[in-house]
């Protein structure tokens, strides 16, 4: 089920929801749904100090003008998201802030 994601009925039963459907609507607002992933998640190799550094400032100008920063923060939080650039901070800073609350 290439692109399809999987639910299951109150009895039991699965059925196929198309990848669409389980955006939420803060997600269909982020402006980096428009601005490629590229600057917002981390390459899959080692990345050298200062790459990280100018794809992380990168991802938060996007993130600082985003009208759901907040919500995408939230999400990362909620759902204990490991990589990239989420509601303007990265692994370490949303982990930091966790710590704090």
């Amino acid at each position: 089920m290439s692109g399809r994601y999987g639910a299951r009925r109150a009895n039991g039963t699965e059925y196929a929801l198309p990848a669409t459907a389980l955006i939420t609507s803060w997600e269909s607002r982020a402006l980096c749904r428009h601005a490629g992933a590229g600057c917002f998640i981390p390459p899959l190799r080692e990345e050298p100090e200062g790459e990280r550094h100018a794809r992380e400032l990168a991802a938060k100008s996007v993130c600082a003008a985003c009208p759901v920063r907040a919500e995408c923060l939230e999400y990362a939080l909620r759902v204990r998201e490991p990589f990239g650039i989420w509601g303007g901070l990265n692994e370490t800073e949303r982990r930091a802030l966790e710590r704090s609350r």
